[in-house]
């Protein structure tokens, strides 16, 4: 029985904050998908673990890039990349909450979403995967759908563009200067998470946006 489960059972009782200990970014390994919509996840993590000074590097054990360190208010904190391609991403996040037993709720899971326009980010407790290979990797091997999420908005595709293209095609020089703001987003409601947890996180960001400059 988990926290939340307890303070179901219990309607007076303070209801449990939900801390991430495990903090994943989802993506591709290879370098042709660097800085690709699909690699965000990625991305979001190289930010954090710079901004944490956590450094990565390659844990066989997990398939992964992989660090610890703590978060901007001494939390202990783990970061990880997954190596083993996008649609088997469950298989590393698995290998890594077996070792350190970490409950699934306790996981973030950072990745892409083209239902949300570039600028906005998501954060929720739970849900399905949303057509995301990533994240029915992950919801297969946790067992679970219970586990936070942060979906940072990649938007449509064009007309004349497929899904796959949009997803692993590279971020314009225009979007890459709203990412850059989205990226701090991304750091600020982590940080909110780790300290306050993470519904009080969706409270303050869900309704944030970054408003792309006028050209």
């Amino acid at each position: 029985m988990n926290n939340r489960q307890m303070t179901a059972d219990n309607p007076n009782a303070t209801p449990a904050l939900v801390i991430p200990q495990l903090i994943v970014g989802l993506g591709n390994p290879e370098p042709k998908y660097d800085k690709t919509r699909h690699n965000i996840g990625f991305d979001a993590v190289d930010v954090l673990a710079r901004s944490w000074q956590i450094p990565l590097s390659e844990n066989r054990k997990f398939q992964a890039q992989f660090g610890e360190g703590r978060g901007l208010h001494g939390d202990k904190i783990r970061l990880l990349k997954p190596l083993t391609y996008m649609n088997l991403s469950g298989q590393a996040i698995r290998a890594c909450v077996d070792w350190y037993k970490i409950p699934p709720e306790s996981v973030l899971v950072i990745y892409d979403d083209m239902d949300l326009p570039l600028g906005k980010i998501r954060l929720r407790l739970s849900g399905s995967a949303g057509g995301h290979n990533g994240m029915k990797s992950a919801i297969a091997h946790l067992g679970t759908q219970d586990f936070p999420r942060l979906r940072i908005g990649i938007g449509k595709t064009k007309a004349e563009q497929d899904a796959v293209a949009h997803v692993l095609g590279k971020f314009s020089s225009a979007e890459n200067q709203v990412l850059s703001d989205v990226l701090q987003l991304v750091t600020q409601s982590v940080e909110v998470s780790l300290k306050q947890g993470v519904e009080k996180a969706m409270s303050l960001f869900n309704n944030r946006s970054v408003i792309p400059n006028s050209p």
